[in-house]
C-alpha cells in the first residue's frame, strides 16, 4: 500500500449514493485537520482496499473506515469517523458501549432504504478543486 494511504485514515463510501455523497461533503467541512482520505466503493482504489482488508467487493450497503491498518463498517465505522471530527460530533463516539448488533439495527435500516428515501445518481462525485488531494480514485 501506498505511504500515501498509510498516514491517513481511509473513508470508502457509495458512489452513487445521494445520502452517501452528503455524508462525505459534511466529513470534508468538519474534517480541518485533513485526516480522512475517500475513495467510492467503486472505484479501482475501493474496490482493492475491500479486497486487501477481506471485505466483500460487491457489499455497497456500507461505509467503511480503514484507520491504523484495520477496517470498520457500518456503525462502528460511522462512531470512529464522527470522534475525529470538529464540534460536538465526537460525543456520539460514546454510543461505541452499545453492542454493535443494536447499534447496526438502525443503520441497517438506512442502509436498505437511503436510495428510495434520498435518492441515487448516475455517476460517482466529482470533488471540488480544493478537496482532490483528498480522494485516491
Amino acid at each position: 500500500m501506498s505511504t500515501h494511504i498509510d498516514q491517513h485514515a481511509v473513508i470508502l463510501f457509495d458512489g452513487v449514493c445521494l445520502l452517501c455523497n452528503s455524508a462525505v461533503q459534511f466529513i470534508l467541512r468538519n474534517d480541518p485537520n485533513g485526516v480522512f482520505r475517500f475513495a467510492s466503493l467503486q472505484s479501482e482504489t475501493g474496490q482493492r482496499l475491500l479486497a486487501e482488508h477481506k471485505l466483500p467487493l460487491d457489499q455497497l450497503s456500507t461505509i467503511v473506515l480503514i484507520e491504523d491498518g484495520r477496517s470498520y463498517t457500518r456503525s462502528s465505522a460511522a462512531l470512529r469517523i464522527s470522534r475525529r471530527l470538529r464540534g460536538a460530533w465526537p460525543l456520539a463516539y460514546a454510543a461505541i458501549v452499545i453492542p454493535a448488533p443494536i447499534r447496526n439495527l438502525g443503520y441497517s435500516f438506512i442502509a436498505r432504504n437511503r436510495y428510495r428515501w434520498f435518492g441515487k445518481t448516475e455517476h460517482c462525485m466529482l470533488p471540488k478543486p480544493e478537496h482532490k488531494g483528498r480522494f485516491l480514485d
